[in-house]
């Protein structure tokens, strides 16, 4: 697990695209509901998987809640069901757990304040951590080589460590991970790009520390995962109201506000499937 924090948000609707982050995100929703996907649904509370692609998401003006970002190990023990199923797609929380969903999320909503709802979500939280199916333990070894290296890992190298074949740990990460390794090395290489370019360095920089080829293959894959090209997003990223405001895990970028911004927009039907709001 990696987090959780209330949100009350009052004020204009917000259209935004959510980026590939390696997560999985739930939200815990109280009122208001949030759009996603290409055709889009609305969904109230409800799970969503890792993503190979952005995905456009909208919501009203009133939106209350609580958002829990979860690392996918964590979620394949908490939801005890293959991770793939809910790869690049969005699952009403309901449709997921069944009446017990409803039940959690009234008494959340009946909780005088939001220390109180936080504790009823840690103790629901360390219940299922502790009932559900655990993960393999090569799994998590191969998963957190991947993120120490930010995705420059050599999915061979962690073949050989483990002493498996590559097609049983493409298994076992489809399993508990979501993404083969190799995918979930793209998401963390982008997500390191888009870090890097935070600090206003040139994209030929950008390309070449966050271990691609050349900038023409970063724009490629950049460009084909976000639905734009850098310097649009770039653009973007620095247009919108508190750009970092949006982002919602620490240390990554995950988020860009896109009202009014024509390229994106242009963008939006090339990007993939249902996914995060």
């Amino acid at each position: 697990m990696i987090c959780y924090r209330g949100y009350r948000l009052r004020g204009l609707p917000r259209r935004r695209l959510e980026l590939p982050d390696g997560v999985v995100t739930v939200l815990l929703q109280f009122s208001g509901t949030v759009r996603t996907g290409s055709p889009s649904a609305e969904h109230g509370s409800l799970v969503a998987g890792l993503r190979r692609t952005a995905v456009l998401a909208e919501h009203g003006a009133h939106l209350e809640g609580v958002e829990i970002i979860l690392y996918p190990l964590a979620a394949y023990t908490i939801f005890g069901l293959p991770m793939h199923e809910l790869t690049d797609t969005v699952v009403r929380l309901t449709d997921l757990l069944g009446p017990r969903a409803q039940r959690w999320l009234d008494r959340l909503v009946c909780c005088p304040s939001w220390e109180s709802r936080f504790a009823l979500i840690d103790r629901l939280l360390v219940w299922r951590l502790r009932s559900g199916p655990p993960h393999r333990p090569e799994v998590g070894f191969a998963w957190r080589a991947l993120h120490r290296s930010a995705g420059a890992a050599p999915v061979e190298n962690l073949v050989s460590e483990l002493g498996w074949s590559r097609r049983r740990l493409e298994r076992w990460f489809d399993q508990q991970v979501g993404l083969p390794p190799k995918t979930l090395a793209r998401v963390l290489r982008l997500q390191r790009a888009l870090r890097l370019a935070e600090s206003d360095i040139s994209w030929a920089e950008v390309a070449a520390t966050a271990g691609y080829h050349d900038q023409p293959h970063f724009d490629h894959v950049f460009k084909a995962m976000v639905g734009c090209s850098p310097s649009q997003f770039r653009l973007a990223r620095r247009r919108g109201r508190h750009p970092r405001a949006l982002d919602r895990i620490p240390h990554q970028v995950t988020s860009v506000e896109i009202s009014g911004i024509d390229a994106f927009l242009q963008a939006a039907p090339a990007i993939g499937r249902q996914a995060a709001g």
